[in-house]
């Protein structure tokens, strides 16, 4: 039973200001009277309306015709310009601080919206060999169809392909939020930052980890749990991390990485046709037409009845 001493209205004041004290200190986790963020949520809607442009008809519950899909298209694309122009504007102005007009901001951030629908029939195209790699590198997939309701990296590269070009046209935070709404979803973490050629194909996908500045060419097969990612991160004399630098692998085309491998460095470079066999960790080049597997471990077999 409650007693006057354990009410709530008693005890709560003294919790919020102990909390709203703490919003006093330059900490870098509170963002009160700074300009307003992106929101995750719009964002995500964003990316959704984008899939549901780039395979229409694969994520809606209606069905789609040749007669309404204009119609559906028109819907779809006036959704993201009037959501993505907002974002946008929002996005450049935090990173712009106080510092640049309005009408400026505005005016560039419906000219990158413009730019990026523009870019839809390309990564239209960019997907269509996407999915096509997928049917012809996995026999277990029956039909294009199942790959692309069902396949969470044809989902993944889906999204990186539009936050990469939002990335390109430097739109701060909203390509990173496009990317971890994939990572969410599927278990694949892409940086927006990293370099795709056609015909990428990640199978399985869950664990897979791209790092930003990752070079991939054309006709790349990667699987579960593959990681591409940094060295150990060097500081400048000032004790601040190097930023800007290549960290990541370059991986040239028609290459294939089976699971568990680990990829690492801006220097390291897989050649043409190279076959990486699974958990390997490799920190430096390999030449073209190279497999590279771990040595089979000794196994111990022993009857327990």
């Amino acid at each position: 039973m409650l007693t006057a001493r354990s009410m709530p209205e008693t005890k709560l004041p003294q919790i919020i200001e102990r909390i709203v004290n703490t919003y006093d200190a330059e900490d870098g986790i509170n963002h009160i009277e700074g300009p307003n963020l992106p929101s995750r949520e719009r964002v995500v809607e964003i990316a959704v309306h984008f899939l549901n442009v780039l395979f229409p008809g694969y994520y809606e519950k209606q069905e789609l015709s040749k007669g309404n899909v204009t119609y559906y298209i028109w819907e779809k694309i006036a959704a993201i310009y009037h959501l993505l122009a907002r974002e946008n504007f929002k996005s450049l102005k935090s990173a712009s601080g106080q510092h640049e007009d309005d009408k400026k901001l505005t005016a560039k951030s419906i000219d990158i919206t413009f730019s990026l629908l523009k870019k839809i029939p390309e990564i239209r195209d960019q997907l269509r060999r996407d999915v096509r790699a997928a049917f012809e590198g996995d026999p277990a997939a029956k039909s294009l169809d199942e790959i692309i309701v069902s396949y969470p990296g044809i989902e993944a590269i889906a999204i990186h392909r539009v936050a990469h070009e939002l990335y390109l046209l430097k739109v701060p935070l909203i390509p990173r939020i496009m990317s971890e709404y994939a990572h969410s979803t599927t278990g694949i973490d892409i940086h927006p930052g990293a370099t795709i050629g056609d015909y990428f194909f990640i199978d399985h996908g869950t664990g897979v980890v791209i790092g930003e500045t990752t070079e991939i060419g054309n006709n790349v097969r990667i699987y579960q749990g593959v990681t591409l990612g940094a060295l150990s991160i060097k500081k400048d004399a000032s004790g601040n991390i190097e930023r800007g630098k290549k960290r990541h692998p370059t991986i040239r085309d028609n290459v294939i990485i089976y699971s568990g491998a680990t990829i690492l460095g801006g220097k390291t470079v897989i050649g043409e046709h190279s076959i990486i066999g699974g958990s390997v960790w490799l920190t430096e080049s390999v030449p073209p037409y190279t497999i590279l597997i771990n040595k089979a471990p000794e196994l111990t077999q022993k009857r327990y009845l």
